[in-house]
């Protein structure tokens, strides 16, 4: 399975990684714990099984209409018996174009969970994910009052979700690493 995924401008991305430190440094789960060098904050538009080389071509094309206007909005919590406590990433036009563009681009987009299809998706920066409720609330006092960032989503890329495998489309656009 394949994720292509939008990347964070240098200075927005540092403002993610300091929210991802404080959860951290209070023992909460945290994307901070992930220390691999492909780990970044990011936005993901859409799920695929399988990427070809035309496939690619076609997202490569949709990444060069990048970078975007991104405003990180407030906490959204996701979850049952486990939550994931993330940035929203308010919808622009801009960015839901987008969006729809890497969807049409895919020969096969999934949607296991029914999320990415149009006025389903919630685009979100996932801070850190597998809490319990009782870690939930302490997240939310760690975090306190998030004040919305505003940045650019600058760079787009294809993760390979089994062979951990990160593959940039398009040229740099000042992304951070």
């Amino acid at each position: 399975m394949h994720s292509v995924e939008i990347v964070l401008d240098e200075d927005t991305d540092r403002q993610v990684r300091d929210q991802w430190r404080a959860l951290a440094s209070a023992g909460l789960p945290s994307q901070a714990r992930h220390t691999g060098a492909s780990n970044r904050p990011h936005v993901t538009v859409a799920l695929a099984g399988a990427v070809s080389a035309e496939v690619e071509r076609r997202l490569v094309h949709v990444a060069a209409g990048l970078p975007v206007a991104v405003t990180l909005g407030g906490l959204l919590i996701f979850g049952g018996r486990r939550f994931v406590v993330s940035r929203l990433v308010v919808p622009s036009a801009g960015l839901l174009e987008l969006q729809a563009r890497v969807v049409q681009a895919l020969d096969e987009p999934l949607d296991p969970h029914h999320t990415f299809g149009p006025g389903r998706w919630t685009p979100h920066v996932t801070l850190g994910r597998r809490l319990t409720a009782e870690q939930v609330g302490s997240a939310l006092t760690v975090l306190g009052e998030v004040r919305a960032l505003t940045g650019r989503m600058v760079r787009a890329r294809r993760w390979d979700i089994d062979a951990k495998q990160e593959t940039w489309l398009g040229p740099q656009n000042d992304a951070p690493g």
